[in-house]
């Protein structure tokens, strides 16, 4: 075993950050909790914060760090701060060994990309800093020799069933394609005129995952595959005519790669974030982590089923943004951050999401992707247009 590691989880009061800290909660004599950050949910920080006693607790912005610091009056041990500049400082600061990268969204990639470039283990739970910065993003983590590993159900999938010395040359060891799961959301069934009348609440009640509404409507839209499509290309060094996105409604089988000699190893496991967790926390030992024994019994059979692009265009337009390279990734990504978020609140129908992403990507010019100044100014760009076209809705 390796020694304790001092553990910055980004996003703690999500449900990606809550189930690490249960993963935590069973090892304390493996990890210790460095810091743990948050948007608006102080209260639900200052209660993690009295547990795990970390030394910093970061908030999105002065006034809900003012709100936590109040709750924290009489608990010296963590020092409250608020921020960008907080969550790279916690991110990247010596003492960290391992930051949980789970901030939902584009606020993720700052302190993701710190964390890389000073060198740590970085759990990779949010995809939008590789949607949207991709081989910049790759270069920093080769220049600084940070440990890159994936933690989205389906990416650690493939990452454990590739050699861990070809994680970046596939076809180096014989792989021919990845066979990248998806459930298909709440709606695989629904018929096409039904969309126009689901609600956040149903768009939310995923089959089988507990996640936040924002990731829970992208399953739904099947955004999220299209997210993950865009992150496997560069986590494994391949093109999405290498990656086939296979429909499996039970979610037991989380991704599969395929060999040249016709094998085909997949990773199996309940539908609980607490599984790559805890290979990312433990890699390459294995830890328990709460999870109950898969009961093959139980569920009978495995069901395939090719994704349904006409009701469902937004894995299209993902895979089209990515051959369309540049800055057309992160314009995809912002204007889906701003239609889910209209969505949520009520105003925008949920059939009008990959509206309002094609639109968005068809007014905002693609420019090449060479620095991360270029990438923010478009993404900005893309908000705009995206908010223009969300009032005249």
């Amino acid at each position: 075993m390796v020694g304790r590691r001092h553990l910055t989880v980004l996003g703690a009061t999500g449900s990606i950050g809550l189930s690490t800290l249960d993963v935590v909660r069973r090892h304390p004599d493996r990890f210790s909790v460095y810091a743990l950050t948050a948007g608006t949910k102080a209260s639900e920080l200052a209660a993690l914060c009295r547990e795990f006693a970390p030394a910093y607790a970061v908030m999105a912005d002065e006034k809900a760090a003012a709100e936590l610091q109040a709750l924290l009056a009489d608990f010296p041990a963590t020092q409250v701060l608020a921020g960008e500049s907080g969550l790279v400082q916690v991110a990247s600061d010596e003492a960290c060994s391992t930051v949980m990268a789970a901030i939902v969204g584009a606020a993720g990639l700052v302190p993701t990309l710190a964390a890389v470039r000073a060198g740590k283990r970085v759990l990779l739970a949010n995809k939008e800093a590789l949607v949207m910065s991709g081989q910049l993003f790759m270069d920093a983590v080769a220049e600084s020799g940070a440990e890159l590993l994936p933690i989205d159900s389906e990416h650690n999938a493939i990452f454990q069933c590739m050699p861990a010395d070809k994680v970046r040359d596939p076809a180096g060891a014989g792989i021919t394609r990845i066979l990248l799961t998806a459930s298909g959301g709440p709606f695989r069934e629904l018929a096409a005129d039904k969309l126009r009348d689901v609600t956040p609440a149903q768009a939310c009640a995923h089959p089988n995952w507990s996640m936040g509404r924002k990731i829970s409507v992208d399953s739904a839209t099947l955004m999220n595959k299209g997210l993950e499509l865009i992150e496997a290309c560069w986590l494994f060094n391949t093109t999405p005519a290498s990656v086939e996105v296979h429909v499996h409604p039970e979610s037991i089988i989380h991704s599969m790669v395929e060999y040249a000699d016709g094998s085909v190893l997949a990773q199996m496991g309940s539908p609980d974030m607490r599984t790559p967790i805890a290979n990312g926390l433990a890699w390459p030992e294995r830890i328990d982590a709460g999870v109950a024994p898969l009961d093959l019994f139980a569920i009978g059979r495995f069901h395939f089923e090719r994704p349904d692009l006409a009701r469902f265009p937004c894995l299209r337009l993902a895979a089209e943004a990515f051959a369309a390279g540049g800055t057309a990734p992160a314009v995809l990504n912002a204007a889906n951050e701003m239609a889910v978020a209209a969505f949520l609140d009520g105003g925008l129908c949920f059939a009008d999401i990959p509206v309002i992403i094609e639109k968005t990507l068809l007014s905002v010019a693609v420019a090449p992707a060479d620095s991360f100044d270029t990438i923010f100014a478009k993404d900005s760009e893309a908000r705009d247009v995206a908010r223009a076209l969300l009032s005249s809705c």
